[in-house]
């Protein structure tokens, strides 16, 4: 019997991207951990992480559509390959600055930036090419969970090793790993066995590419909806995770390790969220599971803003990262399976744009909001305001249950139509 919250596991090239992936992804969150505390100790300044988030991040935001139109228009397979050998060339940069101990703040918001840009690419093409490595479509809403539980594994694991790691030897061992990491999904890429490229006729250029996306989602409401709402909630809920380091030296009187504890119990409550989607039936309401798991996101964050006692901080914040995995698993799983596959990297580079762009703003503003009022003052704002963002988008939300319950509704009249005859 096969285990069904497994089942985009009976394609071989998403076993092996899966496994690839799972590895180099803790050598990521292992880097991005220890780039905001290295940060943190040599500044001191709740401003510069939301500065360092926004190094991070934003060039996605202004590179995103770039890479979406790269993503229909090439190779998806040799693009994934030019970006991971490019991030595996940054991480060894940042080891060889960290390790021979000349480096200032702006070398390592510099090479933020750059990676920044990497992944700008990376992101429209590996999330387009899961598309291609499951070969029954009817488990890509199942890949795609299993993807949100792989990401959330590794930051789970990630920055628990890292703030171990950082204790005893050090950032530029944590750097070192996740260069290391990259062999592994290098590797999986490799010994892929996909179908051959066959390029498509371009009878414009990339300009009405562009166009052709921004007017395909504002046509398609049942995308674009799901997009802006993400949008709301990477602006002013997701970067709460830069003022983490502030709790952990602060708040909790603790080192790196209690930093990478927080990031773990984070990762925990997400991959609970995550497994919880990849065993949800086929024709679940995902959108009513949205709803219900943002109001969850919010009062965590309101529940974890004042609290002094660690253990409790723990549970909360794992409670957290259960509602606040929703807003990219679910999003991407809906566009993923509603989007015209001629449109999908140009769709998922708005939505990179959405979720990756928005987020560094939100960085600069989080940041320096907590240097006026405080950290705990600051997420406590951010969990109403992911309410609000909630009840705001219920509208569209409860539209859509309506609409699935009017449609269940008809197909039973029908089916007692059928029996009566």
């Amino acid at each position: 019997m096969k285990i069904t919250f497994l089942k985009a596991f009976q394609s071989w090239n998403y076993r092996l991207y899966f496994a690839g992936q799972s590895v180099s992804l803790i050598g990521t969150w292992m880097q991005r951990t220890s780039v905001y505390w290295l940060i943190y100790e040599m500044t001191q300044s709740s401003f510069m992480l939301g500065v360092a988030v926004f190094a991070a991040q934003f060039p996605s935001f202004l590179f995103s559509i770039a890479g979406g139109v790269i993503a229909d228009r090439y190779n998806r397979y040799h693009v994934l390959l030019l970006t991971q050998i490019a991030s595996l060339i940054q991480a060894v940069l940042l080891t060889t600055l960290v390790l021979l101990d000349s480096y200032d703040v702006w070398h390592i918001l510099t090479l933020s930036v750059l990676l920044g840009i990497i992944n700008a690419f990376d992101v429209p093409a590996r999330q387009a090419l899961v598309y291609d490595m499951v070969d029954n479509k009817e488990h890509l809403p199942n890949a795609i969970a299993l993807n949100s539980s792989m990401v959330h594994t590794a930051r789970l694991i990630g920055p628990a090793i890292a703030g171990l790691v950082l204790q005893q030897y050090g950032a530029a061992i944590c750097f070192l790993i996740n260069g290391l990491s990259f062999i592994a999904v290098l590797t999986s890429l490799l010994f892929m066995k996909l179908p051959p490229y066959k390029p498509r006729e371009h009878t414009s250029n990339a300009i009405t590419d562009l166009k052709e996306g921004f007017g395909y989602l504002k046509n398609t409401p049942s995308i674009s909806m799901v997009m802006m709402m993400l949008a709301c909630m990477s602006l002013v809920a997701l970067p709460y995770i830069t003022l983490l380091p502030i709790y952990a030296k602060e708040i909790f009187n603790g080192e790196a390790s209690v930093f990478g504890y927080l990031n773990s119990f984070i990762g925990l409550g997400a991959v609970s969220g995550a497994f919880y989607l990849a065993s949800l039936k086929a024709g679940s309401n995902l959108k009513k599971v949205l709803f219900f798991n943002t109001l969850v996101f919010g009062l965590g964050l309101i529940v974890f803003s004042h609290l002094t006692s660690l253990p409790i901080a723990l549970f909360v914040i794992a409670v957290t990262g259960f509602g606040m995995m929703s807003q990219t698993t679910i999003s991407n799983t809906l566009i993923q399976t509603t989007v015209t596959p001629a449109m999908r990297g140009r769709v998922l580079s708005y939505y990179a744009m959405a979720f990756f762009g928005m987020q560094p703003i939100g960085g600069l503003l989080i940041g320096t909001l907590s240097h006026y009022v405080g950290a705990p003052n600051t997420i406590l704002i951010e969990g109403l305001a992911t309410l609000l963002i909630a009840l705001i988008f219920f509208p569209f939300l409860r539209r859509d249950l309506l609409k699935r319950r009017h449609r269940m509704k008809l197909e039973q009249l029908e089916e007692r139509s059928i029996e009566t005859t």
